[in-house]
């Protein structure tokens, strides 16, 4: 009798699933309630002419007046002709109707104010759990990686790979929205706190990052013949409901981020000899992907 109630108990051990052991088990192994889907009002959906796409989110939570200015350039078709006209290697990839005399339309605020960082209170953040060279402490919040000042009580979206930003003159210029860059490169964080980031290409950044490089300074193409020309932009929100792109991301206070978070500080597959013990926050961007899988 006794074989017979432990055999059944052995059995059970062994059909359990085996604990994540990389940062892709985690995601893998997740729940589909662990995950939130992006509205599509805040997809900034940009394709190029030679039929590649760019899927951009937009970050309302962080920069609402310029976000708010993005969304009603894309609904007035203000991009309509606008290029790529800087690709700076290592750094940028910038777009827009570069500097044109061209209208803005109504309710566009020219001069949105500084949303270079926001209030501290009403966010609910999931510290990295490692130091960070460029603020006093830094984790994630609303799906999002930021930089955050207990102190001062401040927060701001920080410059990592893919996120994006306004481009902007000297201040007290905050820049409207119009242009806007892509950080194709190492994570420029010395711009944090200094230009508005709006938000994060979630879809198609090779697009971007493996465009030929401008020879002028900064980046900026020579000849406007190789500029690179884009063909519309708008919401996902203003596109049919069956071509609308769809994505979610994996809620920083589930179990399964949790996991995801540590392995990502000690990597324990069969390549690694040395785990780190720590991650950078850019090293560790939020899970993303499309619906569905």
């Amino acid at each position: 009798m006794r074989h017979l109630l432990i055999l059944p108990a052995l059995a059970l051990v062994s059909a359990a699933p085996a604990p994540p052991k990389t940062p892709t088990d985690a995601i893998a192994a997740s729940k589909p309630a662990e995950w939130a889907q992006i509205p599509a009002d805040d997809l900034l959906v940009i394709d190029l002419a030679s039929g590649k796409r760019v899927v951009v989110e937009l970050a309302p939570q962080f920069a609402p007046v310029h976000v708010a200015n993005i969304q009603k350039l894309a609904h007035a078709g203000y991009w309509q002709g606008a290029n790529i006209y800087r690709v700076q290697d290592n750094y940028v990839a910038q777009w827009g109707n570069n500097d044109s005399e061209k209208p803005l339309p109504a309710g566009v605020v020219k001069v949105p104010p500084a949303e270079y960082h926001r209030a501290l209170k009403g966010l609910k953040i999931v510290p990295l759990g490692s130091p960070d060279a460029y603020a006093p402490a830094a984790g994630f919040s609303l799906g999002w990686p930021v930089a955050y000042d207990p102190k001062r009580g401040t927060a701001n979206l920080t410059h990592c790979y893919g996120s994006v930003g306004v481009g902007r003159g000297l201040s007290p210029d905050t820049g409207m929205g119009g242009e806007l860059y892509a950080a194709i490169g190492h994570a420029p964080r010395h711009l944090d706190r200094n230009i508005a980031v709006v938000g994060r290409v979630v879809s198609g950044i090779e697009n971007l990052s493996s465009l030929p490089r401008g020879t002028e300074a900064l980046g900026f193409y020579k000849e406007r013949t190789s500029d690179v020309p884009i063909a519309s932009v708008k919401l996902a929100s203003m596109m049919p409901e069956g071509e609308r792109p769809k994505f979610e991301y994996l809620k920083e206070g589930s179990a399964s981020f949790a996991t995801w978070l540590r392995l990502r500080k000690n990597r324990k597959d069969d390549f690694y000899i040395r785990p780190a013990g720590g991650v950078d926050l850019c090293n560790a961007p939020v899970p993303v992907r499309p619906v569905g899988g």
